[in-house]
C-alpha cells in the first residue's frame, strides 16, 4: 500500500523539520522548565527590544517590538540544541516548551494561540539584584535605538559617529568580561543576560565588525543585509 505524498497530514511523522527549522521561545508558562529544569539558564539567550528577528509566523524579517528569550540553536548548521539528529527525537520532550508541544505542521492553530499569550523575560527569570542594575546598565548604553541613532549619523557625522558606535561595542564586549569575573555567572548565561553580542546582531545594521590583533575593534560596511 502506497502512501499519497499530496495527501493531507494529520498527525507528526518525525522528520524533524520543525526542530531543524528554528528554536522556540519561551512563554510565561515555560518558567518552571527553567527553574525546575530540564532547561538551563546557559541553553538560552535574549533577542532585545529592537533587534532584528524572523517572524516564525509571518516567515519573515521584522524589528521586535518586546523582548524574546529563545532557546539556543546548534552553532554553525541551527536547528534546536535540544533535537538529537541520530534519533530524529527532542531530548527534553516529555518537558518540552509549550511553543513546540502547540507545533503541528498540518495546523498552526493551537501555535498562534499559544504564541500570542504572555512571553517570558529575563526578569521572570534573573532575581539577582546585581545582575538586574548591570543589565539596566547595558541597556541604556547598548540598547538598539540608540545604536540605530549612531548608524544613521555615519554618513553626516563620519568618524565620530562610528567612534560612538565602536565605544558601545566595547561596553558591550566589557560588561560581560565583568559580570564573569566579578560575580563568577558562567560564561553560557551571558547570551541570556545581556542578549547577543552586538559584534554578532550588528549585520542588521549593515554593518561588520574585526577583531584586531590588540584587542580593538574595526568597524566596516557589510555587503550584504543578513539576519544575524
Amino acid at each position: 500500500m502506497h502512501t499519497d505524498p499530496n495527501a493531507k497530514r494529520t498527525q507528526c511523522i518525525r522528520c524533524g523539520e520543525c526542530c531543524l527549522g528554528a528554536a522556540p521561545s519561551l512563554q510565561l508558562r515555560d518558567l518552571l522548565r527553567v527553574t525546575k529544569g530540564p532547561i538551563r539558564r546557559s541553553d538560552l539567550y535574549t533577542v532585545r527590544l529592537g533587534e532584528l528577528v524572523r517572524d516564525n509566523i509571518q516567515g519573515k524579517l521584522r524589528i521586535t517590538e518586546e523582548e524574546i528569550i529563545k532557546v539556543k540553536e546548534k552553532e554553525g548548521r541551527g536547528g534546536c540544541i535540544f533535537y538529537d539528529d541520530r534519533g530524529r527525537c527532542c531530548t527534553i520532550y516529555e518537558r518540552r516548551p509549550v511553543q513546540c508541544a502547540a507545533m503541528a505542521c498540518w495546523d498552526s492553530t493551537q501555535f498562534i494561540q499559544v504564541y500570542s499569550e504572555p512571553k517570558a523575560t529575563r526578569k521572570d527569570i534573573i532575581h539577582d539584584t546585581n545582575l538586574l542594575r548591570l543589565m539596566a546598565a547595558h541597556e541604556e548604553t547598548c540598547g538598539y535605538a540608540a545604536l540605530d541613532r549612531h548608524v544613521r549619523e555615519i554618513e553626516p557625522a563620519g568618524e565620530q559617529a562610528i567612534h560612538r558606535i565602536l565605544k558601545i561595542l566595547r561596553f558591550d564586549h566589557d560588561i560581560r568580561m565583568l559580570t564573569r569575573e566579578k560575580l563568577g555567572v558562567d560564561a553560557g548565561e551571558m547570551d541570556l543576560i545581556f542578549g547577543r553580542p552586538l559584534t554578532e546582531t550588528i549585520p542588521m545594521f549593515g554593518l561588520k565588525v574585526i577583531r584586531e590583533p590588540d584587542g580593538s575593534f574595526l568597524l566596516t560596511p557589510k555587503d550584504s543585509l543578513h539576519p544575524p
